[in-house]
This record gives C-alpha cells, sequence and structure tokens, in this order.
C-alpha cells in the first residue's frame, strides 16, 4: 500500500511522493528549553518517531533526513533564568537553564523509545541565516525596519492564510494582535527585535544600531532551510502550531527563497486533554513525562516509558485525545503480555505487513495496535508468529531488550489522579514558601472537597514543611456537592 498522509495544507488525504526519494526530508517543532516537557510535548515528539520509523522502512534508513530544533533563544527561558539563578548575569544564568533541560528532555523522551533525529539544530547556531534571511526579504520588499525591529510585511504576500484557512480580511477582523504603532499592518509579525540590557543580543540585519534577537518564527525557517535546503517533503507540530508559527514560516520562506512552497506536506497532531479538562497549572492537572517517568516524585513504581508511548499511540494522531489513568492501565496491561509472550521470542527479519499498511494509512495507530492484539494470539501457538510479533513491535518503539527487563505486570501503581493530587501539592508548597497564604488555603479547600487530605510535618534534618495525603471518605453532605 502507499503511503497516505492527511496535509493540512490541501486538507485531504494524499499519497506521499518525496522530493527526492533518495533524501526524504522532515522537519519538526522541538521544544523551548526553559522547563519540563509535558505530555502534551510528548505527543508530536511519539507521532512523528512513527512517521520516522516508517520512512525509514519504506526509503532505507540512510535515505531519511528527521530534523527537529530545539529552541533555546526566548522571553520563557530569560524569565526562568533570572528566577533560578537572579545572582548570575543573565547570559550565564540562560545558559545554565538551556543546558540543563536540554539534558533532560533527552532522558525523558529516550524512555519513551524515541529515535535520536537525524539533526538536532539550536537557534542560537543558526544567528547568521537569520539575519540573512531578514536582510533578504527586506531587499525584495516583503519587510520593513521600524524602531529597530525588523517586521514581515503581510500585506505584500497574496495568499497569506492558506495553511489556516483565513483570508487576510477575516484575521485582521478578529485579531487580538497588539498592534505596535510602528506596524504598517495589524498582522505584520516581529522577524527581528532588539535586545533588552542584559538580554543575549547578536549584531543586528539591516543596519539597526542595537544588538537585538530573532523573533521565533525566523528561527524554524532559518534552521529548516540550512539543514533540508529550501524546500522539503514533511513539516510536523501540534495543531496549535498551524496558526500563526507554522502560517509565518510559510511566509517568509517562500518570500526570501522566491518558491512555491516551503515544505509540500503539512502535517498536525491533535489537542492533548487530561481527564477531560484543557492541561494546566490552575488546574493542577499539568503533567510532565519527567513525573510519570519518575519514581521518587511519587513514592511508587512509575510508569514505564513505553507504556507512555504505547497510551498515547492508541487515539489517532489527528484526533484529540483524553489522558487518562484508564489509558495507562490498558497499555501497560498490554505491554506486560507481550512481555510475557516474546521475552524469549527470536527477533523476525520484518514487520507484520497489515501492520505496516495500517501506518501507511496517515498513521493510523489505533488499527496497528488492533491488530498487534490478533497477533498475539497466533504467537502464543506458533515461533515464527512470535518472532514476527517481536519486529513488529521493536518497529513501532514498544519494546526492546530492557522492556523485557524492567516491564512487569505489578508495573505502575501509580495512577493520572496521583499525578494531578502531587502536583497540587507542590503548588501549594511553593505557595506557602511565597507567604501566599490564600493560594494555600484555596488549595487545601479544593483537595478536601475531593476527599484528600493533607498533612503537614517539619523535616527534623533539612527543617522544610513536607506534605503527605490519604484519602478519607466524604460525608453525605460533601458527596452531594
Amino acid at each position: 500500500m502507499p503511503l497516505q498522509l492527511y496535509n493540512t495544507l490541501t486538507r485531504s488525504k494524499e499519497t506521499f511522493e518525496p522530493i527526492d526519494p533518495a533524501n526524504v526530508r522532515m522537519y519538526v517543532c522541538g521544544p523551548t528549553v526553559y522547563d519540563y516537557a509535558h505530555i502534551g510535548n510528548a505527543r508530536p515528539i511519539i507521532v512523528f518517531d512513527v512517521l520516522f520509523r516508517l520512512l525509514r522502512h519504506i526509503y532505507g534508513s540512510g535515505h531519511v533526513t528527521y530534523a527537529r530544533n530545539i529552541t533555546d533563544v526566548d522571553d520563557k527561558i530569560n524569565a526562568r533564568a533570572a528566577q533560578e539563578f537572579p545572582d548570575l548575569p543573565l547570559n550565564e544564568a540562560i545558559a545554565k537553564v538551556t543546558a540543563k533541560t536540554t539534558e533532560q528532555f533527552h532522558k525523558d523522551i529516550a524512555a519513551l523509545g524515541v529515535l535520536e533525529p537525524t539533526v538536532e539544530p539550536k537557534a542560537t547556531g543558526h544567528i547568521a541565516e537569520m539575519v540573512a534571511m531578514c536582510e533578504a526579504l527586506v531587499a525584495k520588499g516583503h519587510a520593513y525596519v521600524a524602531e529597530n525591529h525588523v517586521l514581515f510585511d503581510v500585506g505584500s504576500m497574496p495568499d497569506y492564510g492558506r495553511l489556516s484557512n483565513r483570508s487576510l480580511e477575516e484575521m485582521e477582523a478578529g485579531a487580538r494582535v497588539e498592534v505596535a504603532p510602528y506596524k504598517k499592518g495589524p498582522m505584520d509579525f516581529v522577524l527581528w527585535k532588539p535586545s533588552k540590557p542584559g538580554e543575549p543580543g547578536w549584531p543586528s540585519p539591516c543596519g539597526i544600531p542595537v544588538n537585538g534577537r530573532p523573533g521565533w518564527h525566523l528561527e524554524c525557517s532559518a534552521m529548516s532551510k540550512k539543514h533540508l535546503g529550501l524546500m522539503f517533503d514533511i513539516h510536523g507540530g501540534g495543531i496549535d502550531l498551524a496558526f500563526p508559527h507554522h502560517e509565518n514560516e510559510i511566509a517568509q520562506s517562500r518570500c526570501a527563497h522566491e518558491t512555491p512552497m516551503m515544505a509540500k506536506y503539512w502535517m498536525h497532531n491533535g489537542f492533548l486533554q487530561v481527564e477531560g479538562e484543557k492541561m494546566s497549572k490552575s488546574l493542577g492537572n499539568f503533567i510532565t513525562i519527567h513525573q510519570l517517568l519518575d519514581t521518587r516524585d511519587f513514592g511508587a513504581d512509575q510508569w514505564h516509558g513505553r507504556v507512555i508511548r504505547l497510551a498515547m499511540l492508541g487515539t489517532h494522531y489527528r484526533q484529540p485525545i483524553d489522558w487518562t489513568g484508564e489509558r495507562l492501565i490498558q497499555a501497560r496491561n498490554m505491554l506486560s503480555d507481550l512481555s510475557r509472550l516474546l521475552r524469549d521470542a527470536p527477533v523476525g527479519e520484518t514487520p507484520n505487513d497489515e501492520v505496516i499498511a495500517a501506518l501507511s494509512d496517515d498513521l493510523n495507530t489505533p488499527s496497528a495496535i488492533s491488530i498487534l492484539h490478533g497477533l498475539m494470539k497466533s504467537a502464543a501457538r506458533n515461533e515464527d508468529a512470535r518472532a514476527t510479533l517481536k519486529a513488529t513491535v521493536q518497529f513501532m518503539g514498544l519494546y526492546d531488550n530492557e522492556t523485557k527487563e524492567e516491564l512487569s505486570p505489578g508495573l505502575a501503581a501509580i495512577t493520572v489522579d496521583e499525578v494531578r493530587i502531587k502536583t497540587q501539592i507542590n503548588a501549594r508548597l511553593e505557595a506557602r514558601k511565597a507567604k501566599n497564604w490564600a493560594e494555600s488555603d484555596r488549595i487545601r479547600d479544593e483537595l478536601a472537597a475531593q476527599g484528600i487530605q493533607l498533612k503537614d510535618s517539619k523535616n527534623p534534618t533539612s527543617g522544610e514543611i513536607e506534605t503527605t495525603w490519604e484519602v478519607r471518605a466524604l460525608s453525605t453532605m460533601e458527596a452531594k456537592r
């Protein structure tokens, strides 16, 4: 079966035809390294890892180039650095934050069975390319300089908005963009901006007399061009990036290079919710990959990384996913059965054809997992079927030599609700440290209403307050609320 992929640009499923079959090229937006990656961040990492594996299977591992970037210059990074290292010069603090966070990101996603991309460019390593792109856009009349900024002139691109399927008039009418007085149009976006005192800065393009730094959208255009060329095959990321980030990437890349397209196929994964609610710190359901993997956070067995991977793949990548404890439990049980079944099995030469066909149908992972269930029944009776099954789950990144040693039926007693409770407890402790007693009491009362009783005690060694919790029975009146 030929590979079929849904293209956001055309809003249709298309047969994948690479620009150059000898060098299939894919770019996926990676993390901004200021904090632990959350489970919403994990979804595109896992989804496009599956696609990377499939492309390597079809075209050969030496004929696929996968670039996934690291954004290491950003306002959020600056704020986190100033918060964590207030006594250091900001640039030194930023270097510490980005190095630490990047290292942790790599450790966390490796546990999810993710292959390393072919190249992982960092924004700060491509400043010269960004400066050159700014100057090219200004020279061609698609950008302008105003008050030490370089801004893209959206009105200079007739088909701006094609990816998000909105006309410029519609976007301007509904724009909630802060319109700076130096902008020509309300949708014009920043390519380059002046750095504030102490912030990272580089010599600016177009004769601007002060140091500056790139806008977010410019970074991906410069990095993809450097490593994949003026035009490449696939650009991926979360659906939240389609507008404005990917729309603006297309605009600046096409106009700077005078090309008919940036990427041929645009792919976007759907949103993630936690137990039916949008994930947010204010709701206490903000869950990081690291929390799910780390036993120290919860005093219980952690979720194996491949369990998280399988749970993520149980929903088609373009659909919204509801991240629940039940989803994780089901994934754990399936992988436990696989572990027992495949522990001493040989590895087949190729993965199962039906699974490959399912994945070739726009990465239909739910169908592929359903096929795996059928293969498990055959593998219980036949050694050749076991060998094929083992090759298949290894191909999907769900099993390797470490999985059989680490995965056991008793793994992962912890649930997503426990992650939520621990997250709220940590937020309460931070509020107490900041002497924000109102917020501390609010979190305590909210947990109490859910039947969670907190107990504070002082650590005799460190003197810090530590909090434990237990479930208590709700009264009849409480249960009726």
